[in-house]
């Protein structure tokens, strides 16, 4: 693509920890032109009926409403991730502009690292290893045991369908959350439903902190209502340090990192870019996000 064909991009920064990766820069540059948001306000009266897309890296960018009318010429944002629970869908829309996210790209890591919580909580590795390195540690205790997940086993008997909530949680030894984030699953899972777990279940949450309801998660995890919890996501993200949740051995907690590989956060810069490349020429957003 031409130098001057390629379109004026808003983006927050280049580098640093919520910046575009420094990585990525030569690959966007060669499809856009980007314009981090300090360049923007700087130049305001030039840039803002130039930029057409809105790369929004980790919620960066925000599509605020006075964002959004400086704009009068944006026609899509590109979002990082699945998620939009940080958007305003109907804002963005009453301004004409199309939203796109990037659901294939999170897939399968997303998938590994919900396997690896759930292996990980099974086998208690985070618990074990605070024993391993421990001054206290004198010996190791015999009767220390996690659970077993026999993969040969669960292939042969094939997956069960629950029809209804309830069934699978009173079922289940593992409880895995995936769901994006809307008004119907905000406490998605709350006391009545911790309560119809197996006092041996896991739950697992890869998708939103706010799919839980966090102060009955901490009550059954302190009173055994379940064994344990192991969690991608919380809310706020990071919790405050000293958040009780961060002081109970049955938990684990990773940073909201279901996406975090090399791999997968390319191939979410590259949807990204395609998204934006179609929206400005007017043509079908891949992946479009309708409010």
């Amino acid at each position: 693509m031409a130098k001057q064909d390629r379109p004026y991009t808003l983006i927050n920064v280049i580098g640093g920890p919520i910046g575009v990766y420094e990585d990525h820069v030569e690959f966007l540059e060669t499809h856009l032109k980007l314009i981090t948001m300090e360049e923007f306000l700087e130049n305001k009266q030039v840039l803002s009926q130039k930029i057409e897309a809105m790369y929004m890296w980790f919620k960066k960018p925000e599509a605020t409403r006075e964002l959004l009318q400086s704009l009068p010429n944006l026609k899509v944002i590109a979002n990082s991730g699945v998620g939009v629970d940080h958007l305003d869908l109907k804002l963005i829309s009453s301004f004409g502009v199309k939203v796109a996210n990037t659901p294939f790209a999170v897939a399968n890591p997303t998938a590994d690292l919900g396997i690896a919580l759930l292996m990980a909580s099974a086998r208690r590795i985070v618990e074990g290893y605070q024993i391993a390195l421990s001054p206290e540690t004198k010996y190791f205790e015999a009767d220390w045991l996690g659970e077993e997940i026999n993969v040969d086993e669960e292939q042969a008997v094939g997956a069960i369908y629950c029809q209804n909530k309830e069934d699978l949680l009173q079922q289940s030894d593992f409880v895995m959350l995936t769901v994006i984030l809307t008004p119907q699953t905000r406490n998605l899972i709350g006391k009545k439903e911790l309560e119809l777990m197996k006092p041996t279940a896991t739950l697992i949450n890869v998708c939103r902190g706010q799919v839980v309801d966090q102060d009955a998660l901490l009550n059954a995890l302190q009173n055994g209502v379940i064994k344990a919890a192991a969690l991608d996501v919380t809310y706020p993200e990071p919790l405050p340090r000293d958040h009780p949740l961060l002081k109970l051995k049955n938990i684990i907690i990773t940073p909201h990192i279901g996406s975090a590989t090399v791999k997968a956060r390319r191939l979410m810069m590259i949807s990204m870019v395609e998204s934006i490349l179609d929206g400005v020429n007017g043509l079908p957003v891949p992946n479009e996000v309708h409010g």
